[in-house]
């Protein structure tokens, strides 16, 4: 799960896709439209149909840190302003200065803006989670169905959606097809590096990117005391061939409790280090013998070593 390591830095003020003072447990989605409209109508999607024809660009941040959340973004405008977005300066996020990306992101953020956007901030515990499930829900799948989850949650706040363009996760052909069956109103462009050719894309990929940034930054740590000690936040970039996320790692392991919840226990190198440092847990139970609940027999009931122990007999033994 190694990818491009790629420059940090978080806005003095986090963008409104953050929520800021709270522990990050379960994942949530923030949309731009909603924070426009009034509390009556907000995240229950809007009855009228908003004019023209839209298109959406799909991408993600954080896809490989072993530590922090996996950010999905995604930006939608109406058909006729593609190329604007072009001459505004929208462009693959990781060829940008964070400086950049933040200002665009200001571009988008304006009242008058013509980019509607959105995000879907995956904790690092709804990751692992479905990743160590018994049946895995691994990570290809949850990125699917956030993606489907935002661009259904565009149509039923009533854009009339035409194009959407998605930088891939797996095989391109394949999850185009995926998308074309449940969307089959709407053309999908499905292809990898779609930042760096679809200004919309690029711009759903500033949302995501700057979000994850600002959400590391502002992290409340759910561990008490954890976040008055010596270096707790020298974290850095949370990918796992960073130096100094490596050293928070190693660093801070608790034998009993693992990592603080900011660490996707899922993770390879997380794995590694929780079967050298922590202890060992050893399960004492009884083998299961399925054939025992076959036998035709009724069970007999075992006495517990008390009757052993002081020479108990049964009454209806006299």
């Amino acid at each position: 799960m190694e990818e491009e390591e790629e420059e940090t830095s978080a806005p003095a003020v986090p963008p409104p896709s953050v929520r800021v003072g709270e522990p990050l447990f379960d994942s949530f989605t923030y949309h731009s439209v909603d924070a426009a409209v009034s509390e009556d109508v907000k995240g229950k999607g809007k009855e009228e149909v908003i004019e023209g024809d839209w298109m959406i660009g799909v991408d993600e941040a954080g896809r490989g840190p072993v530590l922090g959340p996996q950010v999905y973004g995604i930006a939608f405008c109406r058909l006729e302003y593609s190329e604007e977005m072009r001459s505004l300066g929208f462009a693959d996020s990781k060829t940008l200065t964070a400086d950049k990306r933040e200002e665009l992101l200001d571009v988008i953020m304006e009242k008058d803006s013509k980019i509607n956007w959105a995000t879907t901030v995956m904790s690092p515990h709804d990751l692992s989670r479905g990743m160590l499930k018994r049946t895995p829900y691994n990570l290809n799948a949850q990125s699917h169905d956030t993606t489907i989850n935002l661009i259904t949650g565009v149509i039923q706040r009533g854009y009339n959606v035409k194009e959407v363009y998605v930088d891939t996760v797996g095989i391109a052909s394949e999850y185009q097809k995926k998308l074309e069956g449940i969307f089959p109103s709407i053309s999908f462009t499905v292809t990898s590096k779609a930042d760096a050719i679809y200004p919309i894309v690029s711009a759903a990929s500033i949302c995501a990117k700057v979000t994850r940034d600002s959400v590391l930054d502002a992290w409340t740590f759910a561990e008490s005391g954890f976040a008055d000690k010596e270096g707790a936040r020298e974290f850095g970039s949370g990918y796992p061939s960073d130096p100094k996320t490596k050293a928070w790692l190693e660093n801070n392991v608790d034998p009993v409790f693992g990592f603080p919840n900011i660490v996707r226990f899922s993770w390879q190198t997380v794995k590694t280090i929780l079967t050298k440092r922590a202890v060992e847990v050893k399960w004492d139970d009884e083998p299961s013998n399925i054939q025992k609940y076959f036998s035709g027999q009724p069970a007999a009931s075992a006495k517990v070593p008390l009757w052993k122990d002081f020479a108990l007999t049964s009454v209806s033994a006299f």
